[in-house]
């Protein structure tokens, strides 16, 4: 057995620990020393990665913000030019029906026309009436539904149907007030129905259309004695009725309305009524 003894410490054994230990530390403290901070290109301090600056940062954040911007502008300015493309042709379309329409009604009208020659009165009016329902609500067709109109009350005045033909003699003239035939017609009906003073109206009119119409002159003529013959006629009719009344109310008193006479003065044209028995 090998015996190991304590080594001796002397000075120069205590010297050698020191300079030992403080080696020692002097290593640990170099591992542990932190490497240099990396300096970066635009001068600041760094973990060692290279990062973009706030100015950069701010300059893309704005240009895709424009280009944003200008997508959705574009977007709005191409979906606007869509829809007035849209209402264009909406329009267009519209115009072709409504053109298509008056064509349609316009050969009704002739249709008419031809069965009204041949006589055929109830069916040239059916014509008529399918051209008036096809014919589209504007201004080019005015004439178009006028005219339809007039053709009808002529067609009634060929059937004895007075009444049908002032209707749409009047339907002619709110849509052609100058349609100096409606106007005619018109006044013919009313003559045809004793409406005297209606009939002179209408020949009136004419007169203001056209001073010199001769047909209307002689109707005027003609018409002003049958008028001024039924007005008495209704006066007498008007005077009869009212005595009717009189009596059957002064009856009661043992009276009639033959005791009262109505007296005319001839200065004022004023009358007085005196009680006879």
């Amino acid at each position: 057995m090998v015996v190991i003894e304590p080594e001796e410490t002397t000075p120069e054994t205590l010297v050698k620990q020191k300079e030992s230990t403080s080696n020692m530390e002097s290593d640990a403290a170099t591992s542990n020393t932190v490497a240099p901070n990396i300096i970066t290109k635009d001068g600041n301090d760094s973990d060692g990665f290279e990062t973009a600056s706030e100015h950069e940062v701010s300059d893309s954040e704005e240009k895709t913000r424009e280009e944003t911007d200008r997508t959705t502008e574009d977007h709005n300015h191409h979906k606007q030019q869509c829809k007035e493309e849209e209402e264009k042709d909406a329009l267009k379309d519209d115009d072709e029906r409504k053109q298509q329409a008056l064509e349609q009604a316009n050969n009704e009208k002739l249709e008419g026309n031809k069965l009204f020659g041949e006589g055929k009165y109830e069916e040239s009016l059916l014509r008529y009436e399918i051209a008036l329902q096809v014919a589209p609500e504007m201004t080019s067709s005015v004439e178009l539904r006028s005219i339809c109109h007039a053709n009808r009350a002529v067609c009634f005045m060929k059937l004895g149907k007075y009444e049908d033909t002032i209707r749409d003699c009047t339907k002619a003239l709110e849509l052609n007030p100058s349609y100096m035939k409606a106007l005619l017609r018109r006044g013919e009906a009313h003559e045809k129905l004793e409406h005297f003073e209606e009939a002179i109206n209408d020949m009136k009119k004419i007169l203001e259309l056209e001073p010199s119409n001769d047909q209307a002159n002689k109707s005027i003529r003609r018409l002003e004695p049958l008028a001024a013959e039924k007005r008495e006629k209704m006066k007498e009719e008007m005077i009869g009725k009212l005595k009717e009344m009189g009596n059957s109310i002064l009856g009661r008193f043992g009276m009639s309305v033959d005791n009262f006479k109505a007296v005319k003065d001839p200065n004022t044209g004023s009358y007085s009524i005196s009680f006879q028995r």
